[in-house]
């Protein structure tokens, strides 16, 4: 099948000139009623979820309708991080072989190149793949209100790939850093800094005792690594604080030593350092590491199969960033990441696509799907 680059740029324009961060779930409704215009166009089944008022819709697409196993699962998120008002500032803008815009390839392109491999597909492939899409609506806080339903049916699937960016240099993910937020509070009690020092408890010493501790607890050698991002208390210089409150952000490649991390900070919180202070600790968000196991490995093994019958050399590379193959390899279901366009610059106006693999990469991931019917057939 013949690709047109114009062609492609032009239906990648509306979706990344118009605002769908996760906050603004009216632009992200936008995008799913574009993805489903168009997969309603090749006959396939479309399924709206809403999970929550907070966030836009995710789709669940299929062209094996009433299916209770897929060979294949493929993800993406239709959601940014961008404010209302981003679209408006940076439209969709071409520099050589370069495109730029809010989402370009964190992960609108990824979205629409997953959509044009499917569409390149011969009736008689498809015949023999039942395949599954999930447009994720929230992935860029974490997919607190979708995950539950990727895990659900990621475990209804053989393997699942998800469209992310390619790196730079074109290699696929075969690995990502787990991560986790946490919100620590610190409760002490405020007194007269002149007056009356010894009788207030200080929050912020309390608060500091613990940055030390936590920044015992990064490990290089391991990957974990922990950061306290951001820190406000105190009403004035000539009061004892009463409060303060602490974000860190935790990333590691072991999921079991995040738990004694996690475990360690509630140890923490039962025995502060200042008698007469209360700790809240709070962990907002955790996604678990994504580590290859050997299902995943020779599934990596048939996509660079499918490179060399694309002339295409396949290098992995492990990512410091999540995704939701996080979730769905930590389900036990073998996961590969980074099959979308090559990209960068991600979650800032530098964020980049670029042009020339757009057309490279829909052939390599429609080659991998060819490769999983023929290897279903054997």
């Amino acid at each position: 099948m013949s690709f047109s680059l114009d062609e492609y740029l032009a239906e990648l324009a509306p979706f990344i000139n118009l605002d769908c961060g996760t906050r603004t779930p009216s632009g992200v409704a936008r995008v799913a009623d574009l993805m489903t215009e168009k997969y309603h166009g090749l006959g396939w089944q479309v399924q709206r979820h809403q999970f929550a008022a907070e966030c836009g819709p995710c789709l669940e697409i299929t062209n094996a309708p009433g299916a209770s196993h897929y060979d294949v699962m493929l993800v993406g998120h239709m959601d940014t991080v961008f404010p209302e008002g981003t679209a408006a500032k940076r439209p969709l803008r071409i520099e050589g072989d370069l495109g730029f815009g809010p989402g370009v390839s964190d992960m609108k392109s990824g979205l629409l190149s997953t959509f044009h491999a499917l569409k390149g597909l011969s009736p008689e492939l498809l015949a023999r793949l039942r395949i599954l899409v999930c447009c994720n609506c929230d992935e860029e806080l974490g997919s607190p209100w979708s995950k539950e339903w990727l895990v659900e049916k990621a475990r209804q699937s053989s393997c699942v790939l998800v469209a992310e960016a390619a790196r730079p240099d074109g290699s696929l993910i075969s690995a990502r850093k787990g991560n986790a937020k946490y919100r620590l509070r610190f409760h002490g009690r405020a007194s007269h800094a002149g007056s009356a020092l010894a009788e207030g408890v200080s929050a912020i010493t309390e608060f500091a005792r613990w940055a030390l501790a936590i920044n015992e607890l990064v490990n290089f050698e391991t990957g974990t690594t922990l950061n306290v991002g951001t820190v406000q208390g105190g009403t004035g210089v000539n009061v004892v604080p009463d409060f303060v409150e602490a974000m860190v952000d935790l990333r590691f490649w072991s999921n079991e030593e995040a738990e004694l991390i996690d475990h360690r900070f509630d140890f923490m919180a039962n025995n502060p350092f200042l008698a007469g202070c209360r700790v809240e600790v709070d962990r907002l968000a955790f996604k678990p590491a994504m580590r290859p196991s050997e299902d995943t490995r020779a599934l990596m093994a048939l996509v660079e199969r499918a490179g060399v019958a694309e002339r295409m050399t396949v290098n992995w590379v492990e990512a410091g960033g999540g995704s939701d193959a996080n979730f769905t390899a930590a389900a036990g279901v073998p996961s590969l990441d980074g099959f979308g366009p090559m990209g960068g610059g991600f979650h800032s106006e530098a964020e980049f696509l670029q042009l020339g693999s757009i057309g490279p990469r829909i052939r390599l991931l429609r080659q991998v799907l060819r490769a999983l019917a023929e290897s279903r057939q054997a």
